[in-house]
């Protein structure tokens, strides 16, 4: 009897410690398993210029893929970060902490977002065009153009003028919608920005400048000289180009309203920055509505390239690597105030 009565609490140690073994073994599976699942590496966040980063995934759909967003499903604006991933849309605010997302239903017919003055902008590839009223979750249709393929572009002017780029150039509505006109007949329209009441666009891979809110389209930019892509920086515009003689891609600037455009030595000069270029655009000329390739946070110009994320304190003079790419993918870069996002992509829309 006094050898079962020391057996038996040995069997029964033996016991918890297995239990506890295999707990241990569950919950590490478990944690394992969860961070499969939880999205990492999708959307990376700077509040100090670029300097660190934080990834602020955690709180997208699970198991979402790492190039499932692509560059016509997110745009920044005065309120955070918009993602559109299936029927949901995404918001991160510019403070936000974990978690970083909130989710409303989004019209899933539509597969492109863009920002308004007044709203968001869904749109489909082939005429639908939506906006949803600012702190409402009513979306309306504002424009229809059912015989007219390929919506490339929806900007709204700090008026309220609202800019539909198409196959055949520009049409827009000072009357949210209720009426349009065709304003520009150029093919291939895309990027349009804005500054003291001047607009500069892309069409045809040629600058082209309004001084009467759209009405008429004047040709500024020089021969040989083909423009991917056009922002609004501190006390002008600046456009990402590419040259047919050197077969090389660069920056031009412009102080003087869009009247005159300088190229900028960028320091990423070569294969490395064409290759950049091409890869943004998707190897086609067919200039993406939502794919930022050039911005400006404070005094400082971001640009993107294979290697990763680049800032210029110079004007584009010199530039310096703050965020590698990951996997070989570009960077999409939006500004929302002070705070810049980045989504690591394979290119294209």
């Amino acid at each position: 009897m006094k050898r079962l009565f020391v057996f038996v609490p040995v069997i029964l140690l033996v016991f918890l410690l297995n239990s506890f073994v295999l707990k241990e073994k569950e919950a590490v599976e478990k944690t394992t398993e969860e961070a499969k699942s939880e999205p990492v590496n999708i959307v990376f966040k700077s509040i100090d210029g670029g300097q660190t980063w934080e990834d602020i995934s955690k709180g997208l759909p699970e198991n979402l893929r790492k190039d499932s967003i692509k560059g016509n499903s997110f745009f920044a604006n005065d309120k955070g970060l918009f993602i559109r991933v299936g029927n949901g849309l995404y918001h991160s605010t510019p403070n936000a902490t974990t978690p970083f997302w909130t989710k409303e239903i989004f019209p899933d017919e539509h597969s492109s977002i863009a920002p308004g003055k007044s709203g968001i902008f869904a749109n489909n590839y082939w005429g639908i065009n939506l906006k949803k009223t600012n702190g409402t979750s009513v979306w309306s249709p504002i424009f229809e153009i059912l015989l007219e393929p390929r919506i490339r572009s929806v900007f709204e002017t700090a008026g309220g003028t609202i800019f539909i780029g198409i196959d055949r150039g520009f049409f827009k509505t000072a009357d949210d919608g209720k009426t349009w006109k065709h304003v520009h007949t150029g093919s291939l329209v895309g990027h349009l920005a804005e500054s003291n009441g001047v607009l500069v666009a892309i069409s045809t891979g040629r600058i082209i400048r309004s001084t009467d809110n759209g009405e008429n389209w004047a040709l500024v930019s020089s021969e040989g000289v083909v423009a991917w892509d056009v922002k609004k920086i501190k006390g002008g515009f600046a456009a990402v180009t590419s040259s047919s003689a050197s077969n090389t891609r660069g920056l031009m600037t412009s102080y003087d309203e869009g009247k005159t455009w300088q190229p900028v030595d960028a320091g990423l000069q070569g294969k490395d920055f064409k290759d950049s270029i091409w890869r943004t655009w998707d190897d086609r000329p067919l200039l993406k509505a939502y794919m930022t390739s050039i911005i400006q946070v404070g005094e400082n110009l971001f640009c993107i390239h294979p290697d990763g994320i680049f800032r210029s304190s110079d004007k584009g003079k010199t530039w310096k690597l703050l965020l590698p790419s990951i996997e070989n993918k570009v960077f999409n870069l939006f500004v929302s105030g002070n705070v810049i996002y980045a989504i690591p992509s394979k290119g294209g829309c």
